[in-house]
């Protein structure tokens, strides 16, 4: 049976506040819910924020006929999830931190099922854009959360490793189903289930979480700064605007490089707003704690190729090899479970070889599959053009993820692991959206507008020879900058025991 453990936030809370403990501590010796419970619950919020991300995809022809929707619209059904998930990620970090992680968690899974509900009976395009922008937001509240609860409840060492490994595994595959569960929801009832279905499983988390999970909560008192959270949250907004005209527009377009500029320039003026404030939003000594800026910005290039994967292999199945969207999902499977299976190998490894080995090792076998990948021709086999690089590219994004996130948060302060947190998402998705615009843009000139099987299947492997070269990039990073063993741990700890004290100092 699993040892029932409790994290130190939740000690502390019962020895200060003893009538304000969970009901369920009453019944259960010590208040703490089970770890396996614990580890469910975050990992299932977890899947519904990186599932809405792809799953609405092979549901936007649908979604076009039913409300009307023009092809801008289609782009935005996309967008505006994924740009309010990457704007509001680090005020959803640090309002957990602040104002504790359980109630964050209920806050945003609630927005997200209720979005979701009004996503999937909504009558009028806006109505559907206005859903899908709020879940966005309900899912950057969310996502940090379940990482800190996570990291809270589970003693660092062995033990956490593997609930990092299952909490990235069950994220990685929330992505990768996606076209899967699309594709049948679509083709057995119809498209307003993509979004309907996280209603009732929503509400069973929602329910489940409120019961079980203790409060927690790792903040000093401070007021959230609110400047800050404005400047960056619109900045991200912006800047990922800008990103996705890319496609439509062109780089050089107005429409594309007035909101770039914009929003390189409300960036600028939120690290100025922070280098000054008391209370900052990410406190900028962070970045010089190198297992948090090297792991961030790994996640970022790594994200960048990674997350185009789905998008290009599903267009390549369907436009080319005329795959059905289901089908499209179903050959997709065996990614979805490498991509798993690479997650849970990953921790296992991390302790005789080291984090920034794995890291490294995993992005290499992700750059196999890109190569093999951009051999793709328009009359190739299931086998050698979806199945084996599919198979070796998400079997090195399992590999390399679960590491780059165990660095990243093992570097920072209890105080600040929810701001670390929605960093590392928000690595992973800005770099996740600038990639994919700058592929898609790459793809569409190689094809130079024409819609044939071949030239689609030059465009789609330029994108995959592109990715690779990222790739190859990333490793070479990662070997030089990651911290290697575990004396240079001790270092980066001690960094970051420095940095808060210098801070105090600062702000006294």
């Amino acid at each position: 049976m699993t040892p029932m453990l409790e994290s130190a936030d939740a000690a502390t809370a019962r020895t200060s506040r003893p009538s304000r403990r969970p009901r369920l501590s009453r019944l259960r010796p010590g208040g703490a819910p089970p770890m396996w419970l614990v580890v469910a619950l975050t990992c299932a919020g977890q899947f519904l924020v990186v599932l809405d991300v792809s799953v609405v995809n092979v549901a936007l022809p649908s979604m076009r006929t039913g409300l009307g929707l023009s092809e801008q619209g289609l782009q935005w059904v996309v967008n505006a999830y994924a740009i309010a998930f990457a704007g509001f990620m680090l005020l959803g970090g640090r309002a957990g931190d602040l104002y504790g992680r359980k109630r964050m968690f209920l806050v945003g899974l609630g927005l997200f099922t209720l979005a979701s509900a009004a996503g999937g009976l909504a009558q009028d395009d806006w109505q559907l854009l206005a859903a899908r922008a709020v879940q966005g937001l309900g899912a950057a509240v969310l996502a940090p959360s379940t990482l800190t609860i996570l990291t809270a409840s589970v003693p660092e060492g062995a033990a956490r490793a593997r609930a990092i490994g299952t909490w990235t595994a069950v994220g990685a595959g929330g992505g990768a189903a996606g076209g899967l569960v699309g594709g049948l929801l679509v083709e057995t009832l119809s498209w307003r289930w993509v979004l309907l279905i996280n209603v009732p499983v929503g509400a069973v988390v929602l329910c489940a979480a409120a019961w079980f999970l203790t409060e927690g909560r790792a903040g000093d008192g401070r007021r959230l700064d609110l400047p800050g959270a404005l400047l960056v949250t619109a900045g991200l907004a912006t800047l990922a605007f800008g990103i996705s005209q890319t496609e439509a527009a062109g780089w050089t377009a107005p429409a594309t490089v007035l909101p770039l500029v914009a929003g390189l320039a409300l960036l600028g003026a939120f690290l100025a707003v922070e280098a000054r404030t008391a209370s900052p939003l990410m406190p900028l000594g962070l970045l010089r704690i190198r297992s948090v800026s090297s792991a961030n910005v790994s996640m970022f290039l790594c994200g960048s190729a990674m997350f185009c994967m789905w998008f290009f292999i599903t267009l390549y199945a369907q436009n080319v090899l005329g795959y059905t969207p289901l089908e499209a999902g179903l050959a997709l499977v065996p990614s979805s479970l490498a991509v798993i299976l690479g997650s849970k190998l990953a921790p296992r490894l991390m302790r005789p070889v080291g984090p920034r080995n794995v890291a490294a090792l995993g992005t290499l076998v992700a750059v196999a599959g890109f190569a093999w990948q951009s051999t793709m021709t328009p009359d190739g086999s299931y086998a050698t053009v979806i199945l084996v690089p599919g198979v070796l590219m998400m079997l090195g994004a399992g590999l390399a993820a679960t590491p780059l996130a165990s660095l990243a948060t093992s570097g920072a302060a209890p105080g600040e692991a929810g701001l670390v947190s929605g960093l590392v998402n928000t690595s992973r998705t800005m770099g996740g959206s600038l990639g994919l615009a700058v592929l898609s843009t790459l793809a569409a000139a190689e094809s130079a507008g024409s819609t044939t099987p071949r030239a689609l299947t030059e465009g789609y492997a330029l994108a995959f020879r592109v990715g690779a070269v990222v790739l190859t990039a990333g490793v070479a990073l990662m070997w030089v900058w990651l911290p290697r063993t575990a004396g240079e741990r001790e270092v980066v700890e001690r960094e970051a025991a420095e940095g808060e004290a210098a801070e105090g100092e600062a702000a006294a």
